[in-house]
């Protein structure tokens, strides 16, 4: 039989402590899951050290379902982009359909194989070893191999891809002098085993492989549009993708899906691209257009209820980063960048532009949810002090454009930061830009607002948006010693050690004004009653071969 099973190596001597910190009241339930999982302990077995039962502890989203039905979904649809240059969860969702990943990030927060069978870390996190799946192929026909995932990696690593975001992921395996894969990084050992051997310790290299823009593609596949030529091992097939209006996946018939045993139900998937007004969402739900949203936000939230729409909700690290990008005057002054941090009320924010429905943040992009987070108590708000610091850096007049998509919950949320700054004194003014226009330019405006998805880890975020070289640095932020105490924190197992280099780089972000990154995001979807294993993910992945419809 064919199934999604889970990896049962022995406890990583690591995992072995994350246990204790957990029984000691210093680590929570999913951090410690995602910790030891990442290691490659199986998630039943992870439970088992804590003394929990895996039945309770574990969302179960996935196992046998009624097969047949279409399945439709409200979602944005972007312009499509190779996968390692995803930079919008969306892309990654339609792609889900026929291209499948080494390891899959889990409601609960586990990480389980799904092209690996399972892995195993070294005691030091430098060298991983990966047992791939057997028995998987690609839809046409092709054995799946550790040459494909040697393809991959070395995909990954290439620094000079513009937009691709794994390369700042796989530092440790990267040669600094060519900005590619290090000759003897990835080692293949035979058909389905690899080896890594990193230059330095990473203990988030597993959970780097489940982010989005990590699909993994076929060793011939080197750039494209990957809808053109669909090929995967996923199983399902796309019949169109039109950006901004709709796409469609159906399920590929002729393809003996490895895990046929585990979903891919539904015979077809249609995506429908609604824009950013919710009104029209609602609209469309109650025509019984659609039956499922993206996500659900706002006032809205409380109107899908209405319509008898069943609710599925998240706590989450995702968010909103209102950020200064330091490479555009007067952004690069810190004291302007500060006295507008310290204008705003985090609070206030959460209330009025995300209706509550949260958590405040702290100015520093790591939230309570991440196992290394560090306590450095609430952002400074005080507007006289802000209004005098701006006087005193010459911008006391100075006239700023903050710009955010026409998205309710972010123009809001932006709104929310104006009418604050306008009570300390400043002068501002709002760009409301619809959504083609907005992800064409979200990484080069001066002042604005994007959303951010969750990473199950701390340093994820912090290497991905805020180290010199991130591929998603919108900031344009670059210091020596955030850089290098980010690549400690990345090579310590041990949670406390880590935690105590994460309060500096906290500390460093807040006293340096990059952002103000208002609150932490609860999540929500809603879908209709008949529609199974459809719950929001907390990092908005859709697992489509998990969804089914009940008669």
């Amino acid at each position: 039989m064919r199934t999604i099973t889970e990896h049962q190596p022995a406890p990583h001597p690591a995992a072995l402590r994350y246990a204790a910190e957990y029984r000691d009241g210093r680590l929570g339930r999913r951090e410690f899951l995602t910790r030891a999982t990442a290691l490659g302990m199986g998630a039943g077995a992870a439970c088992g050290l804590i003394g929990v039962s895996a039945r309770g502890a574990l969302a179960q989203d996935h196992g046998a379902g009624t097969h047949g039905g279409t399945l439709r979904i409200q979602m944005d649809l972007k312009a499509m982009k190779e996968p390692r240059r995803f930079d919008w969860s969306e892309l990654a969702n339609f792609c889900r359909g026929w291209l499948e990943y080494l390891v899959e990030y889990n409601r609960d927060g586990t990480l389980r194989g799904m092209l690996l069978e399972d892995w195993e870390a070294s005691d030091d996190a430098s060298t991983y070893t990966l047992h791939l799946r057997r028995g998987v192929r690609w839809n046409n026909g092709d054995p799946f191999i550790a040459e494909d995932v040697a393809h991959n990696f070395a995909l990954w690593c290439d620094e000079s891809v513009a937009g691709n975001s794994m390369a700042t992921r796989m530092t440790p395996l990267i040669d600094p002098a060519t900005g590619r894969l290090r000759a003897g990084a990835v080692e293949i050992l035979d058909d389905h085993t690899l080896q890594l051997h990193l230059a330095t310790p990473s203990v988030a290299i597993i959970a780097d492989i489940s982010d989005y823009p990590a699909a993994v593609v076929h060793r011939s596949f080197n750039g494209g549009d990957p809808v053109e030529n669909p090929l995967g091992t996923g199983p399902f097939l796309p019949e169109h993708y039109d950006t901004g209006l709709r796409g469609a996946l159906v399920r590929n018939a002729g393809h003996d899906w490895w895990g046929s045993d585990a979903g891919a139900y539904l015979d077809r998937i249609e995506f429908v691209d609604l824009g950013t007004d919710p009104s029209s969402w609602l609209a469309a739900a109650e025509g019984g257009e659609i039956d499922m949203l993206y996500q659900t936000t706002g006032d809205f939230i409380d109107l899908f209820d209405a319509i008898g729409m069943s609710r599925s909700e998240t706590v989450t690290a995702a968010t909103l980063a209102v950020r200064f990008n330091q490479d555009s005057p007067p952004f690069d002054a810190r004291d302007v960048r500060r006295a507008i941090q310290m204008a705003v009320d985090n609070g206030v924010v959460l209330e009025l532009g995300y209706d509550d429905r949260g958590a405040p943040g702290e100015n520093h992009h790591v939230a309570p949810l991440h196992p290394e987070y560090a306590d450095i108590g609430p952002p400074r708000h005080d507007p006289e002090a802000a209004r005098e610091m701006l006087a005193s850096a010459g911008h006391g007049d100075t006239v700023f454009e903050l710009i955010s998509l026409d998205d309710s919950w972010q123009s809001a949320s932006c709104d929310a930061v104006a009418a604050q700054m306008r009570d300390a004194g400043m002068r501002v003014e709002r760009a409301i830009l619809p959504g083609a226009t907005f992800w064409n330019d979200w990484m080069a405006f001066p002042f604005s607002a994007t959303e951010w998805n969750m990473r199950p880890l701390g340093v994820q975020v912090l290497a991905l948006a805020y180290r010199t070289d991130g591929a998603w640095n919108e900031t344009a932020f670059s210091n020596a010693e955030f850089d290098a105490l980010l690549a400690e924190a990345n090579s310590l197992a041990d949670v406390d050690a880590r935690r105590a280099v994460m309060a500096r780089l906290q500390e460093i972000l807040r006293d340096e004004g990059v952002l103000i990154q208002p609150y932490w995001r609860a999540v929500f979807r809603h879908f209709r009653p008949h529609v199974r294993n459809a719950g929001i993910h907390p990092t908005f992945e859709m697992h489509l071969y998990k969804y089914w419809l009940e008669s």
